[in-house]
């Protein structure tokens, strides 16, 4: 684990995103809530904000940090996908990029899971760090 005892304390933000592609039925079917198992996109937010507070424990030498705000939102770019986007914010001496990463991966697996019984051809692509700031590096955009 890296020695971040005498990095200076900074807000810290970081957005991430990522996209799961699914035939236009299925995605009217979430979008109407038609699921057994539940409201698939809010199960989906759950998952990827429990996540986050998990993060130190999933990816080894990370580490777990005060986490103040984690916001997971979704978009809809064409007929047959959904846009991840989780932002992750904390007060620390190092930055949550691992944190929204996780926070998005969780939230497209939770989709998948959720509607593969309907359906077998589901992908989820471009799971990737848009920004960051906060700390010596500053800020950092896609």
């Amino acid at each position: 684990m890296v020695d971040v005892g005498a990095k200076a304390v900074t807000e810290r933000r970081a957005v991430a995103s990522g996209v799961v592609r699914v035939s236009a039925e299925t995605l009217k079917k979430i979008r109407d809530r038609k699921f057994a198992k539940g409201d698939v996109l809010e199960v989906a937010r759950l998952a990827g904000i429990m996540a986050v507070k998990r993060t130190a424990d999933l990816i080894p030498l990370c580490h777990p940090l005060p986490i103040d705000s984690v916001t997971i939102d979704f978009a809809f770019p064409d007929d047959a996908g959904i846009r991840v986007e989780a932002s992750v914010s904390c007060t620390g001496k190092t930055g949550v990029e691992m944190e929204a990463l996780v926070a998005v991966s969780a939230t497209v697996l939770t989709i998948y899971d959720m509607c593969k019984s309907v359906e077998r051809g589901i992908v989820v692509e471009r799971i990737q760090l848009q920004e960051k700031s906060g700390g010596r590096s500053g800020h950092w955009q896609r």
